[in-house]
């Protein structure tokens, strides 16, 4: 499995496998749509997704967005459903952590919903911890809990 920065060619795997996350639990919201509709700008504004990719398969991906003040946001962490367990939802996270962190990030943030085991597992496996919903939160209904980690 290799782990890359975004390349054009694995868009629609970003997308793809984001929407069908969110479809598996919830209903897409506007501020999902905002991101997944305008990738390009949100990475010429400095944000960065990952990719891991095995035998030209798109196996997860995650997106290290920065808010401003040195706090980074990690999102849109999705997997494909035959590969889970494979480690590759850790990877693309680990790797949008060291990238915010490597563009000057003093603390990461991120939010998502109770039901979602797995990527709460993985959040608090990399140190992240509760902490009451902010400002962010409220782009999303789906959002009830949110995690951040001071780096």
């Amino acid at each position: 499995m290799d782990i890359i920065e975004y390349i054009p060619a694995y868009k629609q795997d970003f997308i793809k496998l984001n929407l069908g996350w969110i479809e598996r639990f919830f209903t897409p919201e506007q501020a999902d749509y905002d991101v997944l509709d305008h990738v390009e700008d949100m990475l010429a504004a400095g944000a960065m997704i990952y990719f891991a990719v095995e035998d030209g398969s798109v196996l997860a991906t995650c997106m290290a967005a920065p808010l401003g003040n040195d706090v980074w946001e990690i999102c849109k962490l999705a997997a494909a459903g035959q590969y889970t367990g494979k480690g590759a939802g850790s990877a693309v996270f680990k790797a949008c952590m060291d990238y915010a962190v490597a563009h000057g990030a003093k603390r990461l943030t991120l939010i998502s919903n109770r039901r979602l085991g797995p990527a709460l597992h993985i959040y608090e496996k990399f140190g992240f911890r509760e902490v009451p919903l902010s400002a962010i939160a409220a782009d999303y209904a789906r959002a009830d809990i949110e995690f951040e980690a001071v780096v």
